[in-house]
This record gives structure tokens, sequence and C-alpha cells, in this order.
């Protein structure tokens, strides 16, 4: 193994050339998942309500919970929805 200034150079050239082959199947991967949502709106879904479906089954169940009782909440205090009636209207 070649040393270049305490450098093992084979070792490095051979890391820096994965990354190089990682970041191109990256890229072909990005662009298929492009596609993928192409098509799904080419029938008629939306791909932005697609992506959130996507980023919410990544969630564990109990994340997942606290997120939908935390967005409820605070678009109940927005009075963007109907909510449960205040403590002082009861």
């Amino acid at each position: 193994m070649t040393d270049v200034g305490g450098i093992a150079a084979e070792q490095l050239r051979s890391l820096i050339e994965r990354i190089e082959r990682l970041e191109e199947e990256k890229a072909a991967t990005a662009a298929d998942i492009r596609d993928v949502y192409a098509e799904a709106k080419g029938n008629g879904f939306d791909p932005k309500i697609m992506r959130q479906v996507i980023r919410l089954r990544k969630l564990e169940s109990a994340d997942l919970e606290e997120q939908e009782t935390l967005l409820d909440l605070y678009k109940m205090a927005l009075g963007m929805v109907d909510g449960p009636p205040a403590a002082n209207e009861a």
C-alpha cells in the first residue's frame, strides 16, 4: 500500500470510489422515485400527500399518535376545526 504523508493512498482511493458509486446509485434511485411520483400524479394521486403518508408510515405508532394529537390541538386552538367545548363554556 502506498503511503503519502502518512495516508494510505490506495485505501483512501478505494473509499472515495465506493462513495462515488453510492452517490451515483443514490441519484439513480432519486430519479426512479421522481418517476413513480410522476406516474402517481398522472393517475390522479396527489404526490404531496403521498410524501406525507410515506413520512408518517416511517414513524413509530406512539410518535405518530403524539404528532396527530398535537396537530389536532393546534388546529383547534387556531379555530381551523371544531373541537371540544372550552371548559368555561360548559
